[in-house]
């Protein structure tokens, strides 16, 4: 006789909110059914159009739909495109004839609401099955658990433990003397001297003894832990190890792609600017990009003026950062005048992200400003757009999170740094000592 327990198939409600984030949410639940309520349908015809992120995601979904249908009818369960998938269906139905009503409840009909009563029905019709909605919405959770209906996050591509992602160094302590002679002396030892096997390629490390340290990185090329030196960009002077790890992994030519992560006045993107200004001369254009995210949830139409000046608030830090480093020369100095023809002759450009879309991004340096903001699949659009003699870093701070559907789990920028951080032309380092002022480090230790 089998004793093994029968699984439980389920069926899973998504949410607006999931399909936003990935089109392709439907085919990730295994072989366990999809229900998308009417409503969603509804919400993703007022994001069809436009240039952003979401707006393509909407439009692959619908595509995805229109194939599905093609000989069939929504309202009944079809099975799913994949090996060994469930079925899918869209719930017409979003008033209960018995039971309860979300919309009565919580005394306003709102799309919400007509979600939460699908899921409500879905389990009156399904006694046999495990009714789960899934939205990024946190409101929205809570509102389902409140009625009996299981609720969870969208899991699909979210880091486990995001306290333990990898920093791109580590610190050594004990080293031989000679070791450390051997390397200021050589400008490298092997990893063994330092006691390291199968080091992870452009990883950092710090060797300290009583006496002695030296800063230093393991090459993937040579196979030797190398000494990383310290040394400014644009007259941008590292201050602590871990700037120096970032501005030699930002200027190292065999590097690739970057990813910068660590809180407010860390030296993310002065660092980035100055350093991809350091090497310009060996890209066509250097873009400094940031997505742009509303305040207060509003969208950028509810400020005055034309484009540009809706945009200038967004785009204020990066010309901070930018006026910074060209302060470090007098008006006179010929790299304060080469910043200045830069802009002018785009050769440097800081715009919004979503105006990089579709554009060619071949011989260019490209820095992503405030990357915690991108969804996986955006951070993986933008890496698919890289061509020949293309440099992409991305800074951001995954615990300063702008948008509401992405948290430190989820974001693009937690994502790409767990994910990557093997490849010989990836290099990652999370700074943690803030260097802007004494009053900054104050409020990132206290408040």
């Amino acid at each position: 006789m089998d004793r093994k327990k029968t699984k439980q198939k389920k069926i899973f409600v998504l949410d607006t909110s999931v399909i936003l984030y990935n089109h392709n949410a439907i085919n990730s639940f295994d072989d366990n059914d999809v229900a998308i309520p009417i409503t969603v349908l509804e919400e993703l015809d007022n994001f069809k159009k436009g240039n952003e992120t979401k707006n393509f995601e909407a439009r692959e979904f619908i595509r995805i739909m229109d194939k599905l249908s093609f000989n069939n009818t929504l309202q009944n369960w079809i099975q799913l495109d994949i090996p060994n998938g469930g079925k899918f269906k869209v719930v017409m139905n979003e008033h209960p004839d018995v039971g309860i009503d979300a919309q009565q409840i919580f005394g306003e009909e709102k799309a919400d609401h007509r979600i939460i009563n699908a899921a409500l029905i879905l389990a009156n019709e399904n006694p046999d099955k495990k009714i789960i909605l899934v939205t990024k919405d946190i409101n929205l959770r809570l509102k389902a658990k409140s009625v009996n209906i299981t609720a969870e996050d969208f899991e699909t591509g979210k880091i486990k433990d995001v306290d333990s992602l990898y920093s791109g160094k580590s610190l050594i302590e004990n080293i031989d003397s000679l070791v450390i002679d051997a390397i200021y002396s050589n400008g490298y030892c092997s990893p063994e001297d330092i006691g390291v096997q199968d080091p992870v390629p452009n990883h950092y490390f710090i060797l300290r003894n009583s006496k002695s340290s030296a800063l230093t990185f393991f090459n993937p090329i040579s196979k030797n832990i190398e000494r990383v030196e310290k040394r400014p960009a644009y007259r941008i002077m590292p201050r602590n190890a871990e700037q120096v790890f970032a501005l030699h992994a930002i200027l190292n030519k065999n590097v690739k792609l970057v990813t910068l992560q660590g809180v407010a006045g860390t030296g993310k993107t002065l660092l980035a600017l100055a350093g991809a200004l350091e090497q310009k001369r060996h890209f066509k254009q250097i873009y400094l990009a940031r997505p742009i995210v509303p305040l207060s949830n509003k969208d950028i139409g509810y400020l005055p003026g034309d484009i540009k000046s809706k945009l200038n608030p967004y785009m204020e830090p990066l010309w901070d950062n930018l006026k910074f480093i060209q302060n470090q020369f007098g008006e006179k100095d010929k790299e304060f005048k080469n910043i200045s023809d830069s802009l002018e002759s785009e050769k440097l450009v800081i715009t919004p992200l979503a105006y990089i879309r579709g554009r060619s991004i071949s011989n260019i340096c490209f820095i992503v400003d405030e990357a915690q903001n991108l969804t996986p699949h955006e951070v993986k659009t933008i890496i698919t757009r890289a061509g020949e003699n293309t440099k992409i870093i991305f800074t951001g701070d995954i615990y300063q999170i702008d948008t509401p559907y992405l948290d430190s789990q989820s974001n693009g920028l937690s994502y790409l740094i767990d994910k990557i951080k093997h490849h010989e032309i990836y290099s990652h380092i999370r700074l943690e000592k803030g260097e802007r002022s004494e009053l900054a480090n104050l409020a990132n230790e206290l408040l």
